[in-house]
Protein backbone atom coordinates (compact mmCIF):
# COMPACT_ATOMS: atom_id res chain seq x y z
CA UNK A 1 0.00 0.00 0.00
CA UNK A 2 2.82 2.39 0.87
CA UNK A 3 4.50 1.58 -2.45
CA UNK A 4 1.30 2.38 -4.35
CA UNK A 5 0.98 5.69 -2.51
CA UNK A 6 4.60 6.60 -3.31
CA UNK A 7 4.06 5.81 -7.00
CA UNK A 8 0.98 8.01 -7.22
CA UNK A 9 2.63 10.79 -5.24
CA UNK A 10 5.65 10.62 -7.54
CA UNK A 11 3.39 11.00 -10.58
CA UNK A 12 1.71 14.00 -8.99
CA UNK A 13 5.06 15.67 -8.31
CA UNK A 14 6.41 14.97 -11.80
CA UNK A 15 3.35 16.36 -13.61
CA UNK A 16 2.04 13.04 -14.96
CA UNK A 17 -1.76 12.69 -15.37
CA UNK A 18 -3.87 11.05 -12.67
CA UNK A 19 -7.31 9.62 -13.41
CA UNK A 20 -10.28 10.21 -11.13
CA UNK A 21 -9.96 6.75 -9.62
CA UNK A 22 -6.27 7.30 -8.95
CA UNK A 23 -6.97 10.69 -7.39
CA UNK A 24 -9.51 9.11 -5.04
CA UNK A 25 -7.13 6.24 -4.24
CA UNK A 26 -4.29 8.63 -3.41
CA UNK A 27 -6.64 10.72 -1.28
CA UNK A 28 -7.74 7.73 0.76
CA UNK A 29 -4.19 6.36 1.08
CA UNK A 30 -3.22 9.65 2.70
CA UNK A 31 -6.46 10.15 4.61
CA UNK A 32 -7.01 6.82 6.34
CA UNK A 33 -3.87 6.98 8.54
CA UNK A 34 -4.82 10.54 9.51
CA UNK A 35 -8.36 9.41 10.28
CA UNK A 36 -6.95 6.65 12.47
CA UNK A 37 -4.76 9.24 14.18
CA UNK A 38 -7.78 11.46 14.78
CA UNK A 39 -9.69 8.45 16.10
CA UNK A 40 -6.88 7.65 18.49
CA UNK A 41 -6.75 11.25 19.72
CA UNK A 42 -10.52 11.30 20.14
CA UNK A 43 -10.43 8.02 22.03
CA UNK A 44 -7.71 9.44 24.24
CA UNK A 45 -9.92 12.41 25.13
CA UNK A 46 -12.88 10.08 25.56
CA UNK A 47 -10.96 7.75 27.86
CA UNK A 48 -9.53 10.66 29.86
CA UNK A 49 -13.01 12.07 30.32
CA UNK A 50 -14.51 8.70 31.21
CA UNK A 51 -11.81 8.02 33.81
CA UNK A 52 -12.13 11.48 35.33
CA UNK A 53 -15.93 11.21 35.13
CA UNK A 54 -15.80 8.16 37.37
CA UNK A 55 -14.26 10.36 40.05
CA UNK A 56 -17.37 12.56 40.10
CA UNK A 57 -19.06 15.48 38.35
CA UNK A 58 -16.94 17.97 40.29
CA UNK A 59 -13.69 16.57 38.93
CA UNK A 60 -15.14 16.42 35.43
CA UNK A 61 -16.22 20.04 35.72
CA UNK A 62 -12.70 21.02 36.86
CA UNK A 63 -11.19 19.61 33.67
CA UNK A 64 -13.97 21.05 31.53
CA UNK A 65 -13.47 24.50 33.02
CA UNK A 66 -9.85 24.87 31.83
CA UNK A 67 -10.12 22.78 28.66
CA UNK A 68 -10.98 25.79 26.46
CA UNK A 69 -7.86 27.62 27.64
CA UNK A 70 -5.80 24.47 27.08
CA UNK A 71 -7.08 24.40 23.50
CA UNK A 72 -5.78 27.93 22.96
CA UNK A 73 -2.24 26.89 23.83
CA UNK A 74 -2.50 23.70 21.78
CA UNK A 75 -3.81 25.71 18.83
CA UNK A 76 -0.76 27.95 18.96
CA UNK A 77 1.35 24.80 18.67
CA UNK A 78 -0.62 23.78 15.57
CA UNK A 79 -0.27 27.28 14.10
CA UNK A 80 3.50 27.27 14.68
CA UNK A 81 3.74 23.91 12.93
CA UNK A 82 1.67 25.01 9.91
CA UNK A 83 4.11 27.80 9.06
CA UNK A 84 6.79 25.21 8.33
CA UNK A 85 4.85 22.06 7.41
CA UNK A 86 3.04 23.85 4.55
CA UNK A 87 6.44 24.79 3.13
CA UNK A 88 7.50 21.15 3.48
CA UNK A 89 4.52 20.15 1.30
CA UNK A 90 5.35 22.79 -1.32
CA UNK A 91 9.00 21.79 -1.50
CA UNK A 92 8.22 18.08 -1.67
CA UNK A 93 5.76 18.83 -4.49
CA UNK A 94 8.57 20.65 -6.31
CA UNK A 95 10.86 17.62 -5.64
CA UNK A 96 13.14 19.87 -3.55
CA UNK A 97 13.76 17.37 -0.76
CA UNK A 98 16.90 19.14 0.43
CA UNK A 99 14.83 22.27 0.92
CA UNK A 100 12.15 20.24 2.73
CA UNK A 101 14.76 18.93 5.15
CA UNK A 102 16.14 22.42 5.81
CA UNK A 103 12.63 23.72 6.44
CA UNK A 104 11.94 20.88 8.85
CA UNK A 105 15.23 21.31 10.71
CA UNK A 106 14.78 25.06 11.18
CA UNK A 107 11.17 24.53 12.14
CA UNK A 108 12.10 22.27 15.04
CA UNK A 109 14.16 24.93 16.79
CA UNK A 110 11.72 27.78 16.16
CA UNK A 111 8.58 25.93 17.21
CA UNK A 112 10.22 24.50 20.33
CA UNK A 113 11.48 27.94 21.32
CA UNK A 114 8.01 29.46 21.00
CA UNK A 115 6.45 26.56 22.90
CA UNK A 116 8.78 27.16 25.86
CA UNK A 117 7.53 30.76 26.04
CA UNK A 118 3.93 29.52 25.84
CA UNK A 119 4.60 27.03 28.63
CA UNK A 120 6.06 29.77 30.84
CA UNK A 121 2.97 31.91 30.29
CA UNK A 122 0.63 29.00 31.06
CA UNK A 123 2.51 28.17 34.26
CA UNK A 124 2.33 31.82 35.33
CA UNK A 125 -1.49 31.95 35.06
CA UNK A 126 -2.40 28.44 36.24
CA UNK A 127 -3.26 29.50 39.78
CA UNK A 128 -5.61 32.34 38.90
CA UNK A 129 -7.11 30.89 35.70
CA UNK A 130 -9.97 28.86 37.27
CA UNK A 131 -11.11 31.94 39.21
CA UNK A 132 -10.99 34.08 36.08
CA UNK A 133 -13.23 31.55 34.34
CA UNK A 134 -15.84 31.73 37.09
CA UNK A 135 -15.31 28.26 38.54
CA UNK A 136 -17.01 27.36 41.79
CA UNK A 137 -14.74 27.12 44.87
CA UNK A 138 -14.92 23.33 45.16
CA UNK A 139 -13.30 22.74 41.73
CA UNK A 140 -10.62 25.46 41.75
CA UNK A 141 -7.78 23.33 43.16
CA UNK A 142 -8.30 20.42 40.74
CA UNK A 143 -8.65 22.75 37.75
CA UNK A 144 -5.45 24.59 38.66
CA UNK A 145 -3.44 21.37 39.16
CA UNK A 146 -4.63 19.92 35.85
CA UNK A 147 -3.70 23.05 33.91
CA UNK A 148 -0.26 23.33 35.56
CA UNK A 149 0.76 19.83 34.50
CA UNK A 150 -0.67 20.44 31.03
CA UNK A 151 1.44 23.61 30.78
CA UNK A 152 4.66 21.83 31.72
CA UNK A 153 4.19 19.36 28.86
CA UNK A 154 3.53 22.02 26.18
CA UNK A 155 7.02 21.79 24.58
CA UNK A 156 6.55 18.02 24.32
CA UNK A 157 3.18 18.52 22.67
CA UNK A 158 4.70 21.02 20.24
CA UNK A 159 7.41 18.56 19.23
CA UNK A 160 4.89 15.80 18.58
CA UNK A 161 2.55 18.11 16.64
CA UNK A 162 5.30 19.53 14.46
CA UNK A 163 6.89 16.19 13.60
CA UNK A 164 3.50 14.68 12.82
CA UNK A 165 2.46 17.63 10.63
CA UNK A 166 5.76 17.54 8.73
CA UNK A 167 5.54 13.80 8.10
CA UNK A 168 1.99 14.16 6.78
CA UNK A 169 3.01 17.12 4.60
CA UNK A 170 5.80 15.03 3.09
CA UNK A 171 3.22 12.39 2.12
CA UNK A 172 3.88 9.98 5.00
CA UNK A 173 0.67 9.74 7.02
CA UNK A 174 0.94 6.07 7.95
CA UNK A 175 3.61 6.47 10.64
CA UNK A 176 1.75 9.31 12.35
CA UNK A 177 -1.44 7.24 12.38
CA UNK A 178 0.24 4.23 13.95
CA UNK A 179 2.04 6.44 16.47
CA UNK A 180 -1.23 8.08 17.49
CA UNK A 181 -2.78 4.68 18.17
CA UNK A 182 0.22 3.70 20.27
CA UNK A 183 -0.04 6.98 22.16
CA UNK A 184 -3.69 6.23 22.90
CA UNK A 185 -2.77 2.85 24.38
CA UNK A 186 -0.04 4.43 26.50
CA UNK A 187 -2.47 7.12 27.64
CA UNK A 188 -4.90 4.50 28.92
CA UNK A 189 -2.14 2.67 30.78
CA UNK A 190 -0.61 5.81 32.30
CA UNK A 191 -3.99 7.25 33.26
CA UNK A 192 -5.05 4.06 35.01
CA UNK A 193 -1.75 4.02 36.87
CA UNK A 194 -1.79 7.65 38.00
CA UNK A 195 -5.53 8.20 38.51
CA UNK A 196 -6.55 4.97 40.22
CA UNK A 197 -3.45 3.02 41.32
CA UNK A 198 -1.52 6.04 42.64
CA UNK A 199 -4.67 8.00 43.52
CA UNK A 200 -3.62 11.28 41.91
CA UNK A 201 -7.09 12.03 40.56
CA UNK A 202 -7.40 14.89 38.07
CA UNK A 203 -3.67 15.62 38.20
CA UNK A 204 -3.00 11.99 37.28
CA UNK A 205 -5.05 12.40 34.09
CA UNK A 206 -2.90 15.32 32.96
CA UNK A 207 0.32 13.52 33.90
CA UNK A 208 -0.67 10.33 32.05
CA UNK A 209 -1.53 12.23 28.87
CA UNK A 210 1.68 14.22 29.05
CA UNK A 211 3.90 11.15 29.36
CA UNK A 212 2.09 9.42 26.48
CA UNK A 213 2.67 12.51 24.34
CA UNK A 214 6.35 12.52 25.33
CA UNK A 215 6.80 8.95 24.10
CA UNK A 216 5.02 9.71 20.81
CA UNK A 217 6.98 12.91 20.21
CA UNK A 218 10.34 11.22 20.79
CA UNK A 219 9.51 8.46 18.32
CA UNK A 220 8.20 10.85 15.65
CA UNK A 221 11.34 13.00 15.93
CA UNK A 222 13.56 9.94 15.51
CA UNK A 223 11.60 8.69 12.52
CA UNK A 224 11.50 12.07 10.77
CA UNK A 225 15.22 12.71 11.19
CA UNK A 226 16.52 9.18 10.62
CA UNK A 227 14.04 7.23 8.48
CA UNK A 228 11.86 9.58 6.42
CA UNK A 229 13.42 9.99 2.97
CA UNK A 230 11.97 13.45 2.41
CA UNK A 231 12.97 14.92 5.79
CA UNK A 232 16.17 13.22 6.91
CA UNK A 233 19.50 14.98 6.43
CA UNK A 234 20.37 15.40 2.75
CA UNK A 235 24.11 15.24 1.99
CA UNK A 236 23.95 17.63 -0.95
CA UNK A 237 26.46 20.24 0.11
CA UNK A 238 23.86 22.97 -0.45
CA UNK A 239 24.44 25.73 2.14
CA UNK A 240 21.59 26.74 4.42
CA UNK A 241 21.24 30.19 2.84
CA UNK A 242 17.46 30.28 2.56
CA UNK A 243 16.84 30.39 6.32
CA UNK A 244 15.55 33.96 6.19
CA UNK A 245 13.13 33.05 3.40
CA UNK A 246 11.92 30.01 5.36
CA UNK A 247 11.27 32.14 8.45
CA UNK A 248 9.56 34.87 6.43
CA UNK A 249 7.22 32.41 4.73
CA UNK A 250 6.53 30.67 8.03
CA UNK A 251 5.54 33.97 9.61
CA UNK A 252 3.26 34.88 6.68
CA UNK A 253 1.47 31.56 7.03
CA UNK A 254 1.36 31.44 10.82
CA UNK A 255 0.46 34.96 11.96
CA UNK A 256 -3.16 34.82 10.73
CA UNK A 257 -3.45 31.44 12.45
CA UNK A 258 -2.05 32.90 15.67
CA UNK A 259 -4.57 35.72 15.50
CA UNK A 260 -7.38 33.33 14.68
CA UNK A 261 -6.49 31.01 17.52
CA UNK A 262 -6.21 33.86 19.99
CA UNK A 263 -9.53 35.40 19.01
CA UNK A 264 -11.45 32.22 18.20
CA UNK A 265 -10.26 30.29 21.23
CA UNK A 266 -10.89 33.41 23.25
CA UNK A 267 -14.47 33.01 22.10
CA UNK A 268 -14.43 29.47 23.51
CA UNK A 269 -13.32 30.89 26.83
CA UNK A 270 -16.11 33.47 26.62
CA UNK A 271 -18.52 30.61 25.97
CA UNK A 272 -17.13 28.81 29.03
CA UNK A 273 -17.78 31.92 31.10
CA UNK A 274 -21.35 32.01 29.75
CA UNK A 275 -21.89 28.33 30.56
CA UNK A 276 -20.17 28.31 33.98
CA UNK A 277 -23.03 30.08 35.85
CA UNK A 278 -25.40 27.32 34.68
CA UNK A 279 -23.82 25.02 37.27
CA UNK A 280 -21.66 21.91 37.60
CA UNK A 281 -24.10 19.69 35.68
CA UNK A 282 -24.09 22.03 32.67
CA UNK A 283 -20.28 22.39 32.68
CA UNK A 284 -19.79 18.62 32.82
CA UNK A 285 -22.47 17.95 30.17
CA UNK A 286 -20.94 20.58 27.86
CA UNK A 287 -17.43 19.17 28.29
CA UNK A 288 -18.52 15.56 27.74
CA UNK A 289 -20.72 16.44 24.74
CA UNK A 290 -17.80 18.21 23.05
CA UNK A 291 -15.65 15.12 23.55
CA UNK A 292 -18.41 12.79 22.31
CA UNK A 293 -18.97 14.90 19.20
CA UNK A 294 -15.30 14.40 18.36
CA UNK A 295 -16.16 11.01 16.90
CA UNK A 296 -18.24 12.78 14.26
CA UNK A 297 -15.60 15.16 13.01
CA UNK A 298 -12.59 12.85 13.20
CA UNK A 299 -12.89 11.87 9.48
CA UNK A 300 -13.20 15.57 8.66
CA UNK A 301 -9.91 16.41 10.32
CA UNK A 302 -8.30 13.30 8.85
CA UNK A 303 -9.41 14.40 5.40
CA UNK A 304 -8.20 17.91 6.21
CA UNK A 305 -4.66 16.54 6.61
CA UNK A 306 -4.93 14.80 3.26
CA UNK A 307 -6.30 17.97 1.64
CA UNK A 308 -3.45 20.11 3.00
CA UNK A 309 -0.85 17.66 1.71
CA UNK A 310 -2.42 17.09 -1.72
CA UNK A 311 -3.20 20.75 -2.38
CA UNK A 312 0.21 21.86 -1.11
CA UNK A 313 2.14 19.34 -3.17
CA UNK A 314 -0.02 19.98 -6.26
CA UNK A 315 0.70 23.70 -6.07
CA UNK A 316 4.36 23.03 -5.34
CA UNK A 317 4.41 20.98 -8.56
CA UNK A 318 2.75 23.93 -10.40
CA UNK A 319 -0.52 22.03 -10.93
CA UNK A 320 -3.38 24.30 -9.78
CA UNK A 321 -5.91 22.27 -11.80
CA UNK A 322 -5.03 19.19 -9.78
CA UNK A 323 -5.16 21.21 -6.55
CA UNK A 324 -8.74 22.25 -7.36
CA UNK A 325 -9.77 18.65 -8.11
CA UNK A 326 -8.28 17.38 -4.87
CA UNK A 327 -10.01 20.20 -2.99
CA UNK A 328 -13.51 19.22 -4.12
CA UNK A 329 -12.77 15.50 -3.78
CA UNK A 330 -11.58 15.79 -0.18
CA UNK A 331 -14.36 18.21 0.80
CA UNK A 332 -17.08 15.95 -0.57
CA UNK A 333 -15.62 12.79 0.94
CA UNK A 334 -15.01 14.34 4.37
CA UNK A 335 -18.49 15.88 4.55
CA UNK A 336 -20.13 12.58 3.54
CA UNK A 337 -18.24 10.67 6.23
CA UNK A 338 -19.19 13.17 8.91
CA UNK A 339 -22.84 13.09 7.86
CA UNK A 340 -22.93 9.31 8.22
CA UNK A 341 -21.46 9.50 11.71
CA UNK A 342 -23.87 12.32 12.61
CA UNK A 343 -26.80 9.99 11.95
CA UNK A 344 -25.30 7.45 14.35
CA UNK A 345 -24.61 10.16 16.93
CA UNK A 346 -28.22 11.36 16.79
CA UNK A 347 -29.55 7.80 17.19
CA UNK A 348 -27.27 6.75 20.05
CA UNK A 349 -26.70 10.06 21.86
CA UNK A 350 -27.88 8.83 25.31
CA UNK A 351 -25.75 5.69 25.10
CA UNK A 352 -22.69 7.68 24.03
CA UNK A 353 -23.07 10.11 26.92
CA UNK A 354 -23.68 7.20 29.29
CA UNK A 355 -20.19 5.91 28.56
CA UNK A 356 -18.71 9.19 29.78
CA UNK A 357 -20.72 9.90 32.91
CA UNK A 358 -22.80 7.88 35.39
CA UNK A 359 -24.81 10.99 36.31
CA UNK A 360 -28.29 10.75 34.67
CA UNK A 361 -28.69 14.54 34.59
CA UNK A 362 -25.40 14.99 32.77
CA UNK A 363 -26.31 12.20 30.32
CA UNK A 364 -29.76 13.63 29.54
CA UNK A 365 -28.52 17.18 28.99
CA UNK A 366 -25.50 16.08 26.95
CA UNK A 367 -27.67 13.88 24.71
CA UNK A 368 -29.90 16.84 23.87
CA UNK A 369 -26.82 18.85 22.85
CA UNK A 370 -25.45 16.05 20.66
CA UNK A 371 -28.74 15.69 18.79
CA UNK A 372 -28.79 19.40 18.04
CA UNK A 373 -25.22 19.33 16.78
CA UNK A 374 -25.88 16.31 14.52
CA UNK A 375 -27.84 18.56 12.13
CA UNK A 376 -24.78 20.76 11.53
CA UNK A 377 -22.18 18.07 10.86
CA UNK A 378 -22.46 18.06 7.04
CA UNK A 379 -21.59 21.74 6.64
CA UNK A 380 -19.17 21.54 9.56
CA UNK A 381 -17.33 18.88 7.56
CA UNK A 382 -17.24 21.20 4.54
CA UNK A 383 -15.64 23.99 6.57
CA UNK A 384 -13.07 21.67 8.19
CA UNK A 385 -11.74 20.21 4.94
CA UNK A 386 -12.03 23.46 2.95
CA UNK A 387 -9.92 25.13 5.63
CA UNK A 388 -7.25 22.46 5.12
CA UNK A 389 -7.29 23.15 1.36
CA UNK A 390 -6.69 26.85 2.01
CA UNK A 391 -3.86 26.10 4.45
CA UNK A 392 -2.21 23.87 1.84
CA UNK A 393 -2.20 26.83 -0.55
CA UNK A 394 -0.74 29.13 2.09
CA UNK A 395 -4.05 31.03 2.18
CA UNK A 396 -4.50 31.69 5.90
CA UNK A 397 -5.64 35.29 6.30
CA UNK A 398 -9.16 35.14 4.82
CA UNK A 399 -10.04 31.69 6.27
CA UNK A 400 -8.87 32.89 9.68
CA UNK A 401 -11.06 35.98 9.34
CA UNK A 402 -14.03 33.78 8.40
CA UNK A 403 -13.51 31.60 11.46
CA UNK A 404 -13.14 34.39 13.98
CA UNK A 405 -15.99 36.53 12.65
CA UNK A 406 -18.41 33.62 12.53
CA UNK A 407 -17.46 32.63 16.05
CA UNK A 408 -17.80 36.04 17.64
CA UNK A 409 -20.59 37.55 15.57
CA UNK A 410 -22.82 34.51 15.04
CA UNK A 411 -22.12 31.92 17.74
CA UNK A 412 -21.56 34.19 20.72
CA UNK A 413 -24.11 36.72 19.52
CA UNK A 414 -26.79 34.06 19.35
CA UNK A 415 -25.55 32.47 22.60
CA UNK A 416 -26.06 35.71 24.52
CA UNK A 417 -29.67 35.67 23.35
CA UNK A 418 -30.40 31.93 23.65
CA UNK A 419 -28.58 30.84 26.84
CA UNK A 420 -30.79 32.90 29.21
CA UNK A 421 -33.85 31.33 27.57
CA UNK A 422 -32.78 27.72 26.96
CA UNK A 423 -29.67 27.19 29.13
CA UNK A 424 -26.92 24.95 27.74
CA UNK A 425 -29.20 23.80 24.91
CA UNK A 426 -29.33 27.42 23.73
CA UNK A 427 -25.56 27.53 23.39
CA UNK A 428 -25.53 24.38 21.27
CA UNK A 429 -28.27 25.75 19.02
CA UNK A 430 -26.14 28.86 18.49
CA UNK A 431 -23.10 26.70 17.71
CA UNK A 432 -24.98 24.57 15.17
CA UNK A 433 -26.25 27.63 13.32
CA UNK A 434 -22.78 29.19 13.23
CA UNK A 435 -21.17 26.03 11.82
CA UNK A 436 -23.76 25.80 9.06
CA UNK A 437 -23.24 29.42 8.00
CA UNK A 438 -19.46 28.99 8.06
CA UNK A 439 -19.67 25.89 5.87
CA UNK A 440 -21.68 27.79 3.25
CA UNK A 441 -19.14 30.63 3.23
CA UNK A 442 -16.27 28.19 2.66
CA UNK A 443 -18.14 26.57 -0.25
CA UNK A 444 -18.34 29.98 -1.92
CA UNK A 445 -14.64 30.68 -1.32
CA UNK A 446 -13.46 27.35 -2.71
CA UNK A 447 -15.78 27.71 -5.70
CA UNK A 448 -14.42 31.13 -6.62
CA UNK A 449 -10.82 29.89 -6.55
CA UNK A 450 -9.33 32.96 -4.90
CA UNK A 451 -7.71 30.83 -2.23
CA UNK A 452 -5.16 29.60 -4.79
CA UNK A 453 -4.10 33.12 -5.77
CA UNK A 454 -2.23 33.54 -2.49
CA UNK A 455 -0.25 30.30 -2.81
CA UNK A 456 3.31 30.30 -1.58
CA UNK A 457 5.33 28.35 -4.10
CA UNK A 458 8.59 26.73 -3.14
CA UNK A 459 11.61 28.86 -4.01
CA UNK A 460 14.04 27.77 -6.65
CA UNK A 461 17.22 26.21 -5.35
Amino acid sequence: MAERKDILMGRLRSGEPLGQGEQFRLTMLLAWPSILAQLAMCLMSYIDAAMVGRLGSGQAAAVGLVSSTAWIFASFCYANSSGFSVQVAHRCGARDFSGAERTFRNGIFVTLGISVLLAALAVAIHGALPRWLGGSPEILADASAYFLIYALFLPVMQLAIFCEASLIASGNAKVSGITSIAMCVLDVAFNYLFIFVMGLGVAGAALGTGLATLCAGAFLLWYATCRCGELRRQKTGVPDRDRKDIFTRAFKISWPLWLQNLVTRGAYIAATVLVAPLGTIAIAANSFAIIAEGFCYLPGYGMQDAATTLVGQSLGAKRPDMARRFAWLTIGTGAAMMTFLAVLMWAFAPQIMGLLSPDPEVVALGAKCLRIQAWAELLFGVSIVAYGCCIGAGDTLVPSAINLLSMWAIRLGLALFLIPRFGLVGYWIAMAIELCVKGLIFIVRIGRGRWMKTLLTAPET
